[in-house]
């Protein structure tokens, strides 16, 4: 992983998720340096991260979310070709590894629903080459911890984030970052 992405990860612990574009213009005037790009299609994703990097932000792209792509990895291909965006976050390991690839900064969403979703990942801790894992909801500091204990990568904790409590507890539990589509929380 390139140093300046876990720098900002550390740095600004806080990472704007967009979901709309009444977000992107809130995003624009935080002080936030990543921003998750939860929305778009193939037709405005370009201009969506034109925005975000104009405001010399580090965009990342949920490959999943992006209506028009499909599950293959050429859809990497299409990001990274057509787009400025510095890396995606996706739950297709496929995915991330065709981004690994491509020297694009990743992350692998995970939601942790059951104890079954936190197995899974303990079998596939070895196959994860993701820069950081996000993990869903982000407000289980227990869970936090073990995952934190178990991978070699660092946890991004997503999800139900709503206030600063949450944060600090996500932070204390061991995550390098939260990320929010809670707007309030951009400007903490």
């Amino acid at each position: 992983m390139e140093q300046k992405f876990y720098d900002a990860m550390t740095d600004s612990p806080v990472v704007a998720a967009v979901k709309n574009f009444e977000g992107i213009e809130k995003c624009l005037k935080s002080d936030v340096k990543i921003v998750f790009i939860l929305f778009g299609d193939m037709c405005n994703i370009g201009e969506i991260v034109a925005r975000m990097k104009q405001a010399e932000k580090i965009a990342l792209v949920h490959l999943d979310l992006i209506e028009g792509l499909s599950a293959h990895e050429i859809a990497v291909d299409y990001i990274r070709k057509n787009t400025e965006a510095d890396g995606i976050i996706s739950t297709r390991m496929n995915m991330i590894n065709r981004a690994k690839e491509l020297s694009m900064y990743t992350v692998y969403r995970i939601f942790v629903l059951d104890s079954r979703a936190y197995q899974s990942i303990e079998k596939q801790k070895k196959q994860i080459r993701a820069d950081f894992i996000e993990i869903l909801p982000g407000v289980m500091p227990k869970i936090i911890r073990k995952i934190n204990k178990l991978s070699s990568q660092a946890v991004i904790a997503g999800g139900l984030i709503s206030d600063r409590e949450d944060v600090i507890d996500a932070l204390n539990a061991g995550a390098i970052s939260v990320s929010t589509t809670n707007q309030d929380i951009w400007f903490m």
